[in-house]
């Protein structure tokens, strides 16, 4: 099946085609230092090395293993405490001041009390990815049950709802919009604090993998480095944005 000039720009590829070919030439014709910048098939034998040696993969599933616990733990949290603050107002009068300023520190910025706390074992990291997820989804899934239809809840009043009925049947599922949307923003962050984290304290991962060839001056593993992380962040996302459409669809089919 050809793809057309039209569907071409529509699908968005048109851009990443023309900065490949860009980077090809530029890199046969010796435009710039191929030692700052290698050249993509330099970059694709790197890959493929990588994946012969096991390298690659090992510092993949690392940083896989760790969005895992890590997202898995703060979206428990996130949505732990944003249904406790629903369903008792005054909880959350009590901890906004709190939750307020800890959403203004860096995640970054706590990685030297981390080191000095728990070492560069796993811990500071997975404690970095839940810094970094909580308030997407916390906040997310939080004002998704703000808001509510009000109309909807007075009438199931009129029909002798309970209050944990509303909850369950009406303001939950209301809410669940936006707390994939809070699920996805997190996912995301969690990703790049990650990654950010592995830069900083790690024996393991992709981040470890790119700062250890920077330090051998293997630019060409250090962008090979940057595409995996790139290529792996939106494959999490679409599949993720995938399973969202899915349950919303059965939801609607249902």
């Amino acid at each position: 099946m050809k793809l057309g000039k039209g569907r071409l720009f529509e699908s968005g590829i048109a851009l990443p085609i023309f900065l490949f070919l860009l980077w090809w030439a530029g890199s046969n014709a010796g435009w710039w230092n191929p030692f700052l910048l290698p050249s993509p098939g330099r970059v694709f034998d790197s890959f493929i090395l990588s994946i012969q040696s096991g390298e690659l993969q090992i510092h993949v599933w690392a940083s896989l293993d760790r969005i895992i616990r890590g997202f898995g733990l703060s979206s428990l949290l996130a949505l732990s405490l944003a249904l406790l603050c629903s369903w008792f107002p005054s909880l959350f009068v009590q901890l906004e001041p709190t939750l307020e300023f800890l959403r203004h520190i860096p995640p970054m910025s706590v990685i030297p009390m981390l080191i000095l706390w728990f070492g560069i074992g796993e811990a500071p990291k997975i404690i970095l990815i839940i810094l970094a997820t909580f308030f997407p989804v916390f906040l997310n899934t939080l004002q998704g049950i703000r808001d509510c239809d009000q109309k909807l809840i007075e009438v199931s009043k009129v029909f002798g709802y309970k209050k944990w009925h509303q909850f369950k049947y009406i303001i939950l599922p209301s809410a669940v919009p936006s707390i994939l949307t809070g699920l996805r923003l997190g996912l995301g962050y969690s990703w790049r604090s990650l990654v950010a984290a592995e830069l900083v304290a790690a024996s393991s991962g992709l981040g470890y993998m790119i700062l250890d060839a920077e330090q051998l001056s293997r630019s060409d593993v250090v962008l090979m480095g940057i595409f995996v992380i790139g290529a792996l962040g939106a494959f999490l996302d679409y599949g993720f944005l995938w399973g969202i459409k899915r349950y919303l669809k059965r939801g609607i089919e249902v």
